[in-house]
């Protein structure tokens, strides 16, 4: 055996020993490792879940829904006769009250035939009173004086109505208002369907949407609706005043207007807006949220946590839904703690780990 043979065969006797004064170590701390794990696991055997303790508050069923800004009044005025445009009483965009005169046409004629009536009312008046006296004495018949008083009459009625038309060439505001543009000049001649300019009443305003048909025997008047639009994002409240007495059969909804003030006019007619409608409110609502309940054939069911820290099944009857609630009206009782997570891996008498209570 030559030297270098030699050196090998020490160096490998020298391993074998290191391996077996090693080899027990490493497999004692692989085997406490192994105990550790095992001890660990069976620490945290429970289901993690969240839960809500069940409470009792107040419930508003309502709906989110879109709807259109309405004017409270809105015209477009137009004469009611044809005529020469002789004066513009108004500048746009202007607020204008009631009656206010807004445009004259030309009325020299019917001025004329007003005034020759004004003449001829003034002569059959005096004929009428020296006709009545010579009555009185029984001078002339009863006949004669009725002829007098007739003609009398008749041109105080032909003064009437062409006062009325003479008033017709005045165009007035038909109610408070802010004007629109103008659509007609001075000097032009306008017809009965000419539009002068729109008036515009906007305080308060109307709110027009529409609920689906399901929603309709919980319509009231006087209900509350908020409403908010993108250049006004914070929530305004009005009132329900009215709606249609039927369904619409096209689209199976009913049509509600609501009411509410707007003084400062941020809302213009035309907007559109987003409308969260109160039908009614529940007290003492109890509410598990959406992912907890689980339809089943014969209704629902939820898992509360038990008094072992284990999954106990109940079944319930719902009421109404919101968007990420549900009502229970029967089957929980208040201070349930209701899984809210792992409800689908939950079975009656799984272990349960509670990590988070709402």
């Amino acid at each position: 055996m030559n030297k270098q043979t030699k050196v090998i065969v020490i160096v490998v006797i020298l391993l074998v020993i290191a391996g077996a004064f090693l080899y027990p170590r490493l497999d004692f701390r692989k085997s406490n490792e192994g105990s550790s794990s095992s001890s660990g696991a069976a620490a945290s055997s429970g289901l993690p879940v969240e839960v809500v303790e069940i409470k009792k508050r107040t419930l508003k069923n309502q709906l989110s829904v879109t709807g259109t800004i309405l004017p409270n009044e809105s015209v477009d005025l137009r004469p009611e006769v044809s005529g020469l445009v002789t004066k513009i009483n108004f500048n746009e965009g202007e607020y204008v009250k009631k009656g206010t005169p807004l445009l004259y046409l030309n009325d020299d004629e019917l001025q004329a035939q007003y005034q020759k009536l004004e003449y001829t009312q003034k002569l059959f008046e005096s004929q009428e009173n020296r006709q009545k006296q010579l009555l009185a004495r029984e001078a002339i018949s009863q006949e004669e004086y009725d002829i007098v008083l007739n003609q009398y009459n008749t041109t105080l009625s032909d003064l009437k109505l062409v006062e009325a038309q003479i008033q017709k060439t005045v165009v007035r505001a038909p109610f408070d208002g802010i004007l629109g543009l103008r659509q007609v000049s001075e000097g032009s001649v306008i017809g009965v369907g000419d539009v002068i300019v729109r008036v515009v009443n906007m305080d308060p305003i109307k709110i027009e949407f529409s609920i689906p048909e399901r929603y309709a025997n919980l319509v009231k008047l006087g209900s509350a609706v908020y409403f908010s639009s993108e250049s006004s994002p914070e929530e305004v409240e009005g009132t329900v005043y009215a709606y249609e007495p039927q369904i619409d059969a096209a689209t199976r909804t009913l049509k509600l207007r609501a009411q509410s003030s707007n003084k400062e006019g941020k809302f213009l007619p035309g907007m559109f807006v987003k409308i969260r409608f109160v039908l009614d409110e529940i007290n003492d609502a109890l509410m598990v949220p959406s992912e907890s309940v689980i339809p089943e054939l014969q209704g629902y069911k939820v898992f509360v946590v038990d008094a072992e820290q284990k999954a106990l099944e109940r079944n319930v009857e719902i009421g109404t839904r919101t968007e990420s609630e549900v009502q229970i009206l029967s089957g929980l009782e208040e201070g349930d703690l209701v899984l809210a997570t792992g409800v689908l891996q939950a079975r009656t008498g799984t272990a349960l780990e509670v990590t988070k209570i709402n």
